[in-house]
């Protein structure tokens, strides 16, 4: 299990999240349905998160300006084999952002470590009733939790102090990247608060706001690997972050989209090369 947030019911297939609401943590149901989803919730913030659940499961995501004919015939056939695809918005901005900021410049593996060992360190337990919600689920870090783990914990967790610090400067500004909710699915404002805040850059910014905001034109530039997938899929060589975001400014507005549909249709570089250490420096 990768995140103590989150975690997925095999026998049932239904998905748990908590989150935290501008009243309270809540803790999220979703059990798929043959008609869509059930929901149910707990916790202060339980209404808050049923009235937010539609977006974070697509609604209001609009597809309809991008036109199939003007993407390549494979890409095209993804989009018609998943017509309910469409860009989560989970309306938590810094909630989105802390995660981002721990996968700058490592690998995903080291990331999820460094999450996973902070919130069994520090985090509270997912509110509903005992003997129900998962013993191992906790609430995503507070601000204020964020900003109080000692210097030692961090060190343990394997995060450097580059990282450290971002987080606790975002943490600080968290109250005011909320309201940039209030500006619709992303857009240059949005990702010009985001980078107001030293260390956070152009792939940090667009990892937030594609699952805060839904934004659908926030590609992750500066990405260990998406540019070469981005280029082998759209010209059938390997690129770097120049070539790609030529190669996807004919879809301005739905860049994310196009990137979604590459992802899904397996259409990435050929697996060739060295991969990134991973490192630990944690405490033996």
């Amino acid at each position: 299990m990768h995140d103590p947030t989150m975690w997925r019911n095999p026998a049932t297939g239904d998905w748990w999240r908590v989150t935290r609401t501008p009243d309270g943590v809540a803790t999220l149901v979703i059990r798929p349905t043959r008609f869509g989803a059930r929901l149910v919730a707990f916790g202060d913030g339980a209404e808050w998160a049923i009235a937010a659940a539609p977006e974070l499961l697509g609604r209001g995501d609009d597809w309809s300006g991008l036109d199939p004919r003007t993407l390549p015939p494979a890409l095209a056939e993804v989009w018609r084999r998943n017509p309910g695809l469409h860009l989560t918005r989970t309306g938590a901005v810094f909630e989105s952002l802390a995660p981002a900021i721990l996968e700058q410049k490592i690998t995903t593996l080291e990331a999820r470590r460094a999450w996973r060992y902070l919130h069994r360190r520090f985090a509270g337990a997912a509110p509903g009733p005992e003997g129900l919600v998962p013993r191992h689920l906790r609430a995503p870090l507070s601000p204020e939790q964020w900003r109080a783990i000692p210097v030692w914990e961090w060190h343990r967790a394997g995060v450097d102090l580059s990282r450290r610090s971002t987080i606790q400067r975002a943490a600080a500004s968290a109250t005011g990247l909320e309201r940039t909710l209030e500006l619709g699915r992303g857009c240059e404002a949005v990702t010009a608060r985001l980078r107001s805040i030293p260390g956070i850059g152009v792939w940090t910014a667009a990892e937030t706001t594609q699952r805060s905001h839904g934004d659908p034109d926030a590609p992750s530039f500066g990405d260990y690997h998406l540019a070469g997938h981005i280029t082998w899929a759209l010209s059938g060589e390997v690129g770097d972050d120049l070539a790609a975001a030529a190669l996807l400014e004919p879809w301005r507005g739905h860049r994310q989209r196009v990137v979604r549909l590459i992802g899904l249709a397996g259409a990435g570089k050929p697996r060739r090369g060295p991969r990134m250490t991973v490192e630990d420096h944690r405490d033996r």
